[in-house]
């Protein structure tokens, strides 16, 4: 039989769906920094330090850390590690949705096709980290998702596995390839569909938006100290499903943003 402990934390839970998925997708996507739980070595117990973080193509967490920090030492004795992203915002800092991403780190080795990707993808959101990330005693860590709990605010509690939240295929090492080159191109030559993208797709103001990553799912855009996710109306299939998509946004948006002038 089951408790009643155990049925009131059924109870709890809710069923995952599209729309927690894609709020637990957000919240990672647009992190730039996180609480990274490790298990001391010496004592067995929990450490807790913030990290700057990146995703991968893939959407596997990426932080920078250096080999004198106790944290680095305790993830080289024992991979298993947690991370907690999600921004507190104005008001009760429990009212906004957070993640907890259960995980074990592994560490690239400088040069590696897979170190020198996450280097590039970690400094297009995390610029500032060009001070110290060619400094000897850093190193790039993979943070492989095992499971997550999302909160999503009062009573929306879900379960997330690794398939809710990372995108296999092929489409990842194509999409590597030519990413910076697509990302340059367009911060250079299309800063008015970026706009597009900021203003219609993610319901964001100001101006000034660039876009730091694309995946098969979306693109990432920041402005400042302020990051935004655009999901894409459909997952890529192929690389070449990139540029069809976001002329078909830009075009989208742009004919919504004077639909809507007209109407005023």
């Amino acid at each position: 039989m089951v408790s009643a402990v155990e049925q009131s934390k059924k109870d709890v839970i809710r069923e995952t769906d599209a729309q927690s998925i894609q709020l637990a997708k957000t919240l990672l996507r647009t992190a730039r920094h996180g609480a990274l739980a490790v298990i001391d070595p010496a004592s067995g117990t929990p450490l807790a330090s913030r990290v700057g973080v990146a995703t991968d193509i893939d959407g596997t967490p990426l932080i920078l850390i250096s080999m004198l920090a106790p944290h680095t030492g305790a993830l080289l004795a024992d991979s298993r590690c947690s991370l907690l992203v999600g921004e507190p915002g104005k008001g009760d800092a429990l009212a906004h949705p957070r993640m907890t991403l259960v995980c074990r780190a592994t560490r690239l080795e400088r040069g590696t096709p897979e170190q020198i990707r996450a280097e590039r993808r970690y400094l297009n959101r995390n610029p500032k980290a060009k001070l110290y990330v060619g400094l000897g005693d850093f190193s790039f860590f993979r943070l492989e998702i095992e499971r997550a709990s999302l909160n999503g605010g009062f009573g929306k509690a879900y379960l997330l596995d690794h398939s809710d939240l990372i995108v296999n295929g092929a489409i990842n090492d194509a999409l590597a390839e030519s990413e910076q080159s697509a990302l340059d191109h367009m911060n250079s030559e299309h800063l008015e569909a970026i706009a597009v993208y900021a203003h219609h797709y993610a319901k964001a103001g100001n101006d000034g938006w660039t876009l730091t990553g694309f995946d098969a799912d979306g693109m990432d855009l920041v402005n400042g100290d302020r990051a935004e996710r655009v999901f894409f109306p459909n997952r890529l299939e192929t690389q070449q499903d990139l540029r069809k998509t976001l002329v078909e946004m830009a075009k989208a948006g742009r004919a919504a943003a004077e639909h809507e002038t007209f109407r005023t």
